[in-house]
């Protein structure tokens, strides 16, 4: 279900179309609390960006993702594939082999991330020098 925004007047802010519509019930506001929640976590993005190179085996990956713990980057994988984020393929191969790719709709994540990627690195300063006033009064 879709919500529109509300009506404005010269006098009103303009609303965004999301904006109070997480608590109605069957509103995008759960779609995107959901999904946010998923990416926005510590790991999510990070092995995301990394399988944006192609497929890697779950060790690959844990070195390629420093302080991850193996713990930590198993309920991650676990959840990005539950979303559909990403594939895991298990090979019947003595050892066995596993590799994790991004999925059709986990390549589409890229772009967002990486512009608010760039986002956070162009403000970063801004957000400092407020984060230093803020903690000086």
């Amino acid at each position: 279900m879709s919500t529109t925004p509300a009506p404005t007047s010269p006098s009103t802010p303009a609303r965004s179309a999301y904006e109070g519509a997480c608590n109605e019930p069957g509103s995008d506001g759960k779609a995107v609390r959901e999904v946010l929640s998923r990416v926005g976590d510590k790991w999510s993005l990070l092995i995301i960006a990394t399988l944006n190179e192609g497929p890697l085996r779950f060790t690959a990956l844990h070195q390629h993702i420093p302080g991850i713990s193996q713990r930590m980057l198993t309920l991650t994988l676990k959840h990005l594939e539950r979303d559909g984020l990403l594939t895991r393929t298990a090979y019947a191969e003595v050892p066995p082999r596993v590799e994790y790719e991004l999925s059709a709709v986990g390549r589409t994540l890229i772009g967002p991330a990486v512009a608010l990627a760039e986002w956070a690195v162009g403000n970063y300063p801004q957000i400092e020098t407020a984060r230093a006033a803020y903690d000086a009064r």
